[in-house]
């Protein structure tokens, strides 16, 4: 009986050993570096044509990511960037026309989820084959492309409510490389043109010292 016991034991600590390590390995895995999207407007805002919009908001945007943290660079003449701290749970965006930072609580979903629905090998983007994801909104439909290669952990941003970016990863487990965001006032879709393993400085990811915050006022 002790003999029997004892292995009982010591496969049960084998298996919570394996299992530990495997998670820890596929934690290991997530996408750390950068990937280069192509983006494009279409205005529904009657004042403002789709060309407008591209100018303000950027037609290249960078998207660097390492741990749950990330920031995305536009060449907007507007928008220039958005970095989401992950301690902080907010979203801070930086705007030509102002030296503030304005920030946005990650906790608060601006667009109520409604449900989602996958597709599987929709499309190829780089030689990546990817599903097709839906997610439906109260005001808005998005669509994302995504290949399980390039992983990330759902847990790194499942206080990331914003958006609806925290069931967008649960769903996915992955890195979008084609997104098609369809709101009321636009629609907008960003396509990866390079996709850039790397490693991360994570001073990338620290606001500019000084810098004012203040509430997003949208």
């Amino acid at each position: 009986m002790y003999n029997t016991i004892s292995s009982i034991d010591m496969i049960r600590t084998l298996i919570t050993f394996l299992f530990a390590s495997a998670l820890q390995f596929s934690y290991a895995q997530n996408f750390e570096g950068v990937i280069i999207y192509k983006t494009s407007y279409e205005s529904k805002i009657p004042t403002m044509t789709s060309d407008q919009l591209a100018q303000m908001m950027g037609t290249r945007m960078e998207y660097t990511v390492k741990d749950g943290s990330y920031k995305t660079s536009t060449d907007g003449t507007f928008f220039q960037w958005q970095i989401y701290v992950t301690r902080d749970n907010k979203l801070y965006n930086k705007l030509a026309s102002s030296e503030t930072l304005f920030w946005n609580d990650g906790a608060i979903n601006n667009d109520e989820f409604v449900k989602a629905e996958i597709n599987r090998n929709v499309i190829e983007i780089l030689g990546y084959r990817c599903d097709e994801l839906i997610i439906t909104c109260k005001n808005s439909v998005q669509k994302h492309y995504f290949n399980s290669t390039l992983a990330m952990n759902p847990k790194l941003f499942e206080h990331l409510k914003y958006g609806s970016w925290n069931e967008v990863i649960s769903r996915t487990k992955a890195v979008p490389l084609k997104m098609i965001v369809d709101l009321p006032q636009y629609k907008l879709e960003c396509i990866a043109t390079d996709v850039k393993p790397m490693k991360i400085e994570n001073s990338l990811f620290e606001l500019p010292v000084g810098s004012k915050t203040e509430k997003s006022p949208f």
